[in-house]
C-alpha cells in the first residue's frame, strides 16, 4: 500500500504554473483528467441541471483554466481552490443567463457560502485534514488502499480498478463504504468527507 504523503508543494499548483508559463499541454491534460470529473460533481450538487449541463459547464471551466492559468499565483491559493473558484463562477454565470429567461431563481442558487474569514477557514481545513487522516485508520485495509489512491494520489476510479486488478464496481463500492464509515466516525466532530 502507498503511504499517505503530505508534500510541501502542491503538485497541481506546479502543473497549473506550467500551463500558465508555457502553455504545457501535457500538464493541462493531467489537470483536466483530474479536475474535470470533480468539477462536474461539484456543479451538479444542488443544481437544477443534469449531467449534460454539468459536463458542459465543467468543460467551460477548464477552458477558462487554460486561458487564465497565467494569472494563477500559488502564493495566494492552491490550484484546487483557484480551479473551483472558476467553476463556481461558471455556475453563477449560467444562473445569471437563466435568470434572464426565468425569474424564479433564489440567491442561494447563485452563491455558495462565501469564505468571510480565510484564516479561520484555513485553520479549520487543517484541523479537519488532520482529523480525517487520523480517522482513516478505522477503515479496513482494502478500503483505505482505494481511498488513498483516489484522494491522495489523485487517480481515477478506472485507474485504481486497473492498478489493483479489481472490477470498477468493487472500487466504487469500497469508496462508498469507506466514506460512509468515515462520516459515521467523524459525525460527532462535525467533519464531513465528500465523495
Amino acid at each position: 500500500m502507498t503511504p499517505l504523503v503530505n508534500s510541501s508543494r502542491d503538485e497541481w499548483s506546479e502543473l497549473l504554473t506550467k500551463v500558465g508559463n508555457v502553455q504545457d499541454k501535457e500538464a493541462f491534460s493531467q489537470l483536466f483528467g483530474h479536475f474535470a470529473p470533480l468539477i462536474k460533481g461539484f456543479l451538479m450538487k444542488g443544481a437544477p441541471f443534469g449531467y449534460e449541463q454539468a459536463e458542459e459547464l465543467a468543460q467551460e471551466a477548464m477552458i477558462k483554466v487554460w486561458r487564465k492559468a497565467g494569472s494563477f499565483d500559488e502564493k495566494k491559493s492552491s490550484a484546487s481552490t483557484w480551479i473551483y473558484t472558476i467553476a463556481r463562477n461558471c455556475r453563477i454565470d449560467w444562473f445569471r443567463r437563466e435568470a434572464r429567461i426565468k425569474k424564479d431563481l433564489k440567491a442561494e442558487d447563485l452563491y455558495d457560502l462565501v469564505d468571510e474569514n480565510p484564516a479561520h477557514s484555513s485553520l479549520i481545513q487543517k484541523r479537519n485534514q488532520t482529523t480525517v487522516r487520523e480517522n482513516l485508520q478505522v477503515l479496513p485495509v482494502e478500503q483505505l488502499e482505494v481511498i488513498t489512491k483516489i484522494y491522495y494520489e489523485g487517480k481515477t476510479h478506472s485507474e485504481v480498478a486497473e492498478e489493483l486488478a479489481l472490477p470498477l464496481g468493487t472500487v466504487k463500492s469500497r469508496i462508498r463504504l469507506a466514506l460512509k464509515k468515515m462520516n459515521i466516525q467523524l459525525e460527532s466532530l462535525d467533519v464531513r468527507v465528500e465523495s
